[in-house]
């Protein structure tokens, strides 16, 4: 007997799950080959959605980008800078003798997805790889990566169970029809209270204030972060980024919040943490 799209997802989920924690806390190289292939498969995936608008993105070239700047991000090689900047003159002289449709187009998807999957997607390596591997310390960046999965986890189920019990107004229904603004409060309030609450259990080392601006970061830029995909899905005229994962859709449509919300989380960290 087949299994419903509910059980599917279920299944998937309890496989994924602690997959995903495992790689989290091991950190290294184990992390950074989940975040090669999120990004990877994310990159090539939004790729696919903008050939239907017309954009013949260049696939190749743009996942090489993706997997250096974080490469680059795990072990520092130059800036991040002087490779962007390298990187955009040999796209543009790759597009000066492609002729392939719209050279704007091309470009312009091209960068796009590279800085999104690129240089969001570095990010989270630059989360995980935070605190130093000396006196036990390195762990603190694995439990910080499974804190915001898991308050990401949270921030979106509560924004679907309070939408679907007290959504009334509509939150961006041009994007995302069936999103509401009860739901994305539920969901902001229950991303702070996961963060609050993995302070008190595992985060020890963030002071309060860190913890609940984290959690105000995925509240606010991780549901923004799923308007964004839903945005470039509607665009595109499909339902999901792929049918990769069963019951799920595809690798964007399941780390869209994550990849979003990471980059403002790490420059939190860098900027404003004590």
């Amino acid at each position: 007997m087949a299994l419903g799209n509910t059980a599917v997802r279920i299944l998937v989920s309890v496989f994924a799950i602690p997959a995903l924690v495992l790689l989290a806390y091991f950190g290294d190289v184990y992390f950074l080959s989940l975040v090669l292939i999120i990004a990877g498969i994310s990159f090539y995936e939004f790729s696919v959605m903008a050939k239907s608008k017309g954009a013949n993105v260049n696939v190749n070239f743009g996942l090489i980008a993706v997997i250096f700047l974080i490469l680059n991000q795990y072990r520092f090689f130059f800036s991040q800078y002087h490779f962007l900047i390298g990187f955009f003159i040999v796209l543009l002289l790759f597009e000066l003798f492609r002729n392939n449709g719209s050279a704007i187009q091309n470009l312009g998807a091209t960068l796009l997805g590279v800085f999104y999957m690129g240089i969001f997607g570095s990010t989270l390596v630059g989360i995980r790889e935070f605190y130093p591997n000396i006196n036990g310390l390195y762990n603190q960046g694995g439990y910080l990566i499974i804190s915001i999965f898991t308050a990401i986890w949270i921030c979106d189920s509560a924004a679907f169970f309070g939408g679907t019990a007290l959504g009334k107004h509509k939150l961006f229904p041009r994007v995302s029809p069936k999103k509401s603004w009860e739901g994305a409060i539920f969901g902001f309030v229950f991303a702070i209270l996961a963060m609050i609450l993995a302070k008190n259990i595992v985060l020890d080392f963030l002071s309060i204030k860190d913890a609940i601006s984290i959690g105000f970061i995925i509240g606010t830029l991780g549901q923004i972060g799923d308007l964004t995909e839903s945005l470039i899905k509607r665009d595109a005229g499909v339902k999901d980024s792929s049918n990769l994962i069963p019951g799920h859709g595809g690798i964007f449509d399941r780390f869209d919040s994550l990849l979003f919300s990471s980059p403002i989380i790490y420059l939190y960290l860098t900027y404003f943490s004590r």
